[in-house]
């Protein structure tokens, strides 16, 4: 079984930055970001598809960088220009096979999150 582990979440001024990152035990297809704030649905963030190209968010386009390969190694998410609105628990996941990754909302892996607060 493949583990996912975040770290790097905290808190931050608005207009900080923060480093998100996802250790990966194992081989993974696709993988990506999710956030998500008590009593709203979970939010896509940020995807590294099977072909290895990027989705954004069009709320964290051009502020938010992921990084990864889908292979063993970490997954990360580098914020910029946070804002109040980006405070939420985020969480990375992961598709072990093709078939999971036939959406963000297939994905089989999860971690168990890291909180960002973002304070004005």
């Amino acid at each position: 079984q493949v583990h996912l582990e975040e770290s790097g979440g905290g808190s931050v001024q608005v207009g900080g930055s923060l480093r998100l990152s996802c250790a990966v035990s194992g081989e993974i297809v696709c993988s990506g970001w999710f956030r998500q704030v008590p009593g709203k649905e979970r939010e896509e963030v940020a995807l590294i598809n099977v072909d290895r190209t990027t989705t954004y968010a069009s709320f964290v386009k051009g502020r938010f960088t992921i990084s990864g390969d889908n292979a063993k190694k970490p997954l990360y998410l580098q914020m910029d220009s946070l804002k109040p609105e980006d405070t939420a628990m985020y969480y990375c996941a992961a598709g072990s096979s093709p078939w999971f990754c036939r959406s963000s909302r297939s994905y089989n892996l999860w971690g168990q999150g890291t909180q960002v607060t973002v304070s004005s």
